[in-house]
């Protein structure tokens, strides 16, 4: 049990040390701004840190607002069926209004209370997706504010992470990964990552430069091919606001993405790491294909609940998004399954349905892409799964084979 490991989360310097790199360069935060925390019970402490480091940067006001997942369970338990999907409307004007401000905006993530729905009905549990609100994807679309998400460890996590160990040494692993996964390991945790952006913003635009017509993902229980619009263009999660302001939408961040044809998904994929969803873990997920929309989707385990997801809207079966993650970022290495989607979808490459990212367009485009009230992320990558770029005269070009870029 390392020193430093213990000190990460539980000696308030280098927590202050943590929220330094979030608030002063993930989410690069300016003098002046209004900076809103999202949090949830069980998390205070980091959320503490935050608010601290981001006062200390100069922020005009630190709104934190807290997630009681308790408060969601009764609810589910109790409230009549069709008011599940009820969202109060100062819910989404609160994002507009962030956006408005062009505030700045803080999300941790990772369980507090895994297990706390896994007796609930996956049904009703899919119909209420608080705390998400659509607004959020108007918002980054308008790229009003310079966000970024970052994982925050619990104790109630480190158990789910690490079943077989004690609870103090799970505890002490998992804050050991979190600290490598997000480079506080360093000497220089800034320059790492940057230099780490500058490989994917690399790949990004050399795949770019291909004008692909499609991607297509082959792998045990996958064979599926993703259409491309003709000026999707690949990213790396470095944004800049409309202000200039340089961010990093998630800490850590290990993936390039862009946005797809929402009519053009034929196959059968399988995830390959268990999607945390509205509280459930869904593992063994296994989804079908056919003229862009999802018309089969089976799991091991509730499937039911990313079925109700994927029924939200008229467009909520369909992609918004398709990922390619190499390997030589640090999550994958841990050969961990964290059930948190910012950590697994930053070890493997993967696809998500719902709502799209226009910036991954030129504004011919835009009105092309999927626009739906949500955005699901699943895992469907490993080193067996290879990723070839398609052109529009058939010829296939290997892009990611065995966790290695081959462009």
């Amino acid at each position: 049990m390392s020193s430093e490991t213990r000190a990460a989360f539980d000696d308030p310097e280098l927590l202050e040390r943590f929220a330094e790199l979030v608030i002063g360069f993930a989410a690069n935060v300016q003098p002046g701004q209004v900076v809103a925390i999202g949090s949830e019970i069980g998390k205070e402490e980091m959320t503490r840190a935050l608010a601290a480091a981001a006062y200390r940067h100069g922020a005009k006001f630190v709104d934190t607002s807290y997630f009681d997942l308790h408060v969601k369970r009764a609810r589910l338990l109790y409230a009549e069926e069709d008011t599940l999907d009820y969202v109060p409307p100062w819910y989404g004007e609160r994002i507009l209004e962030l956006g408005r401000l062009h505030a700045a905006r803080v999300g941790l993530t990772g369980p507090a209370h895994p297990g706390l729905l896994s007796d609930l009905d996956p049904a009703r549990i899919g119909r209420d997706q608080l705390p998400a609100v659509r607004e959020t994807g108007i918002v980054v679309n308008e790229r009003t504010t310079n966000w970024t998400a970052v994982p925050c460890p619990t104790r109630p996590w480190a158990e789910l992470v690490h079943p077989d160990l004690d609870p103090e040494e799970a505890w002490v692993r998992l804050c050991e990964q979190i600290l490598h996964v997000c480079r506080l390991d360093t000497d220089d945790p800034i320059a790492s990552w940057r230099e780490r952006a500058e490989t994917l913003v690399g790949a990004a635009e050399r795949i770019t430069q291909r004008r692909l017509d499609a991607l297509r993902y082959v792998g045990p229980g996958t064979d599926l091919t993703v259409g491309l619009l003709p000026s999707s263009k690949f990213l790396a999660a470095r944004f800049t606001t409309v202000d200039g302001i340089v961010h990093l939408p998630n800490l850590p961040s290990e993936e390039i993405f862009t946005s797809p044809d929402p009519t053009r998904a034929e196959g059968v994929v399988r995830a390959t790491k268990p999607l945390v969803l509205g509280g459930s873990i869904i593992r063994g997920l296994e989804v079908e294909f056919r003229d862009g929309r999802a018309v089969r989707i089976d799991a091991d385990e509730n499937a039911e609940v990313l079925r109700s997801y994927a029924a939200r809207d008229e467009t909520a079966d369909r992609l918004g998004e398709a990922a390619l993650v190499d390997g030589d970022g640090r999550i994958g290495a841990l050969d961990t399954v964290f059930f948190d989607t910012l950590l697994d979808e930053n070890a493997a490459s993967h696809i998500a349905l719902g709502h799209a990212y226009t910036m991954c367009v030129d504004e011919a485009d835009a009105a092309k892409l999927n626009d739906s009230t949500i955005h699901v992320d699943f895992m469907i990558g490993s080193p067996d799964v290879s990723v070839h770029g398609l052109a529009a005269d058939g010829t296939e070009t290997p892009l990611l084979v065995g966790g290695a870029w081959q462009v």
